[in-house]
């Protein structure tokens, strides 16, 4: 008999996903990850002087732990996009001349997408933040009206989304194309393997030791 262990697989964990954003859930189900999704309500207002990495990583820590804390026994991801330039954070639009404003400021420059993501499991809470830099083409006003019309914007951090008709408006993307989506896929199977869940092309499991 071998003297060494080995790492098995257990059941599949049931996963929930502490979001709302179709986005997100698409990316689950595009990797095999089968969830339910109960949004955590909670204040996304930004403190006085909070740098944008830290503002995304409390929310999406407190929208994980506000989740796990009622389902002890579930995977719990929560996560949170923000955009920003000129050191302002960009949400999401309130109107239409809302979003317009915020299309004429990212026209033909290069702004940070900052995406944080936590993993909670048990007494565990672990998060990472994704920052990565997007360049538009120039718009002209036409061009900005006309995304307005698609509604597209109207939901998305910075108004606009890099999985629709947004592709059209972006230049270059220097770093994680599904953190400008929303969730950075890498780096959640990295904090799920943290606390201690196994990835298996297809579905999350806790990992465990058995010996031979």
């Amino acid at each position: 008999m071998p003297d060494h262990a080995e790492t098995t697989t257990s059941p599949a964990l049931r996963v929930v996903l502490a979001s709302q954003s179709p986005r997100r859930r698409e990316l689950l189900a595009l990797i095999g990850v089968t969830h339910t999704v109960v949004p955590a309500d909670i204040d996304e207002s930004v403190f006085p002087n909070e740098p944008p990495e830290n503002h995304a990583e409390r929310l999406a820590r407190t929208k994980a732990g506000v989740i796990a804390a009622r389902d002890s026994g579930a995977l719990v991801i929560g996560s949170d996009t923000i955009v920003v330039i000129d050191e302002q954070i960009l949400g999401k639009p309130s109107d239409d001349a809302h979003a317009a404003r915020m299309l004429r400021q990212l026209s033909g420059r290069t702004h940070t997408v900052v995406t944080a993501v936590a993993v909670a499991h048990g007494e565990q809470l672990v998060s990472g933040v994704e920052r990565v830099a997007v360049t538009f083409r120039n718009l002209s006003d036409d061009n900005i009206l006309d995304y307005i019309a698609t509604r597209e914007p109207m939901d998305k951090a910075g108004a606009y989304g890099i999985q629709g008709f947004g592709a059209t408006i972006v230049e270059r993307i220097d770093g994680d194309f599904f953190a400008v989506m929303g969730l950075p896929l890498g780096r959640m199977i990295r904090l799920c393997e943290d606390v201690g869940a196994r990835y298996h092309f297809g579905g999350l499991s806790l990992a465990s030791r058995s010996a031979e």
